[in-house]
């Protein structure tokens, strides 16, 4: 899902910073982000826990398939994304703050009320996603450890709720940090955890292969009437077609960068370096764990135990994606927070409660013991972080909801809008060679994400008729 909003900074002139060397060309709190912390967002957005999955969407579209459908994912992204970065500035130079000032400053209308129904549905769906998925990697932990110590065929079972209010808290405090650019280091140390997880799952499926105990594997993938039935295979082959397709999608962080070099040539090459990096590795995941799981390969390396031993190494891994989803869940929640408190701002700039900030010092942590808090930033980030901590203890299987949210905003927000806006930009002539090419691309990922949704949705009743409330 890409996005300018990954900050939304009040002015440094409201706030009482306006020296000149802290403040930008718009009069807002300058910007610090670089090439290198453009890319590790891009990289901590984009490589989620998700990679250790695809060699179950490998498994159900075979290696030719699967590997071309990748790569062709990953170039549309990347090309998208540069359309997307040439945006950030109108041709007056002014900047375009959010994904849906672009849309109104390119396009206009309704597709504006659009746009932000399909970015914002998605976060909040994004976020409850994580909410989840971390409390099933803190439950694989505990499981690992039990399996070790009982053996593989013990009946492990850890309640998952407990975990989802640890990691609610968690974010609560995180979500006081006030804004976008400074978490960069956090979204460095996330980057790091991504590659760390994914290179565990990457050393134990090269481990298994080396020790020549592998599972069966095809050019065509799962077999009907052997690991599949024909319906099965159709919708786990939309299901893994749309997982690819929504595996590259990303939250844009132009308004982080300092002005100068250009923003839109600093976001290509961190682009390109975050796409680039993500599909290298995700293509090693998926292919070294097809080759050693086969047809039968599980959904998830690490939380669902294709591999028991080393279990250190299974807590590990499980730890390295909880710490990365602590991140990742800030790089998609700090749009929603930026764009309530920043309407709440404008309709009542009087009021202090809204826009009053104040000053508190931590004893003993010097400079970083400094914080500004702002009451209505408290209590309505709190809320939000306890609002989707309770969806997800209610409904634990959202993924699939997520799944179906996913499918409903890569098109719009991936290809269509980014392709409108290029084709308006650059003002190409009806009916012309590239316009023709450019709106082929529009429809034919249109087909994929219908394709996908209802493989979601096939997904979704399964889950909801298994569904027992607060079982384990």
């Amino acid at each position: 899902m890409k996005s300018f909003d990954a900050v939304h900074n009040p002015s440094a002139v409201e706030s009482g910073d306006a020296t000149g060397n802290n403040v930008d060309d718009d009069g807002r709190e300058k910007r610090t982000g670089t090439l290198m912390t453009t890319s590790a967002h891009i990289i901590t957005a984009v490589i989620g826990s998700g990679v250790l999955s695809l060699a179950w969407a490998i498994a159900q579209l075979g290696w030719v398939a699967g590997i071309v459908i990748l790569v062709t994912f990953a170039v549309i992204n990347y090309y998208t994304s540069t359309m997307l970065a040439d945006c950030y500035r109108s041709d007056a130079g002014t900047r375009n703050y959010t994904y849906m000032d672009v849309v109104r400053s390119y396009l206009g209308g309704r597709k504006v009320q659009l746009c932000g129904l399909a970015q914002y549905g998605s976060l909040v769906g994004i976020t409850i996603g994580y909410t989840i998925t971390a409390s099933i990697s803190l439950v694989a932990i505990k499981k690992a450890n039990c399996f070790h110590d009982k053996g593989h065929g013990a009946k492990c079972s850890v309640p998952n709720y407990p975990f989802m209010a640890a990691f609610g808290i968690v974010e609560v405090l995180l979500s006081q940090i006030p804004n976008f650019h400074k978490l960069s280091w956090l979204s460095i140390v996330a980057a790091v955890m991504s590659f760390s997880y994914a290179s565990i799952g990457i050393g134990l499926a090269i481990a298994v292969v080396a020790s020549g105990k592998v599972g069966k594997t095809g050019v065509t993938g799962t077999v009907v009437g052997v690991d599949v039935t024909a319906s099965d295979k159709i919708w786990k082959a939309f299901q893994a077609i749309g997982d690819m397709a929504f595996a590259y999608s990303f939250s844009v962080v132009l308004d982080t960068l300092r002005s100068s070099p250009p923003e839109n040539k600093v976001m290509k090459k961190a682009t390109l370096a975050g796409v680039g990096t993500t599909t290298f590795f995700y293509i090693l995941c998926g292919c070294m764990g097809y080759a050693a799981f086969g047809n039968r390969a599980p959904g998830d390396f690490l939380t669902d135990f294709g591999f028991y031993e080393p279990f250190w190494l299974i807590d590990v891994g499980n730890a390295c994606i909880v710490v990365h989803l602590i991140a990742a869940y800030q790089v998609f929640a700090q749009p929603i927070f930026q764009l309530v408190e920043n309407k709440c701002n404008k309709a009542w700039p009087e009021n202090n409660f809204i826009n009053k900030e104040h000053s508190m010092s931590i004893p003993f942590l010097g400079k970083w013991g400094k914080w500004r808090i702002n009451f209505f930033r408290l209590v309505w980030r709190t809320a939000y972080v306890i609002l989707t901590t309770f969806v997800a203890v209610i409904f634990p299987f959202f993924n699939s909801i997520l799944g179906l949210i996913g499918a409903a905003t890569f098109w719009p927000l991936t290809v269509y809008f980014p392709v409108e806006m290029h084709i308006s930009q650059r003002k190409i002539k009806k009916y012309s060679m590239k316009w023709n090419a450019l709106k082929l691309l529009v429809s034919v990922c249109l087909i994929v994400s219908l394709l996908a949704a209802i493989g979601s949705i096939v997904g979704l009743i399964k889950s909801v008729k298994e569904y027992k409330p607060f079982h384990n």
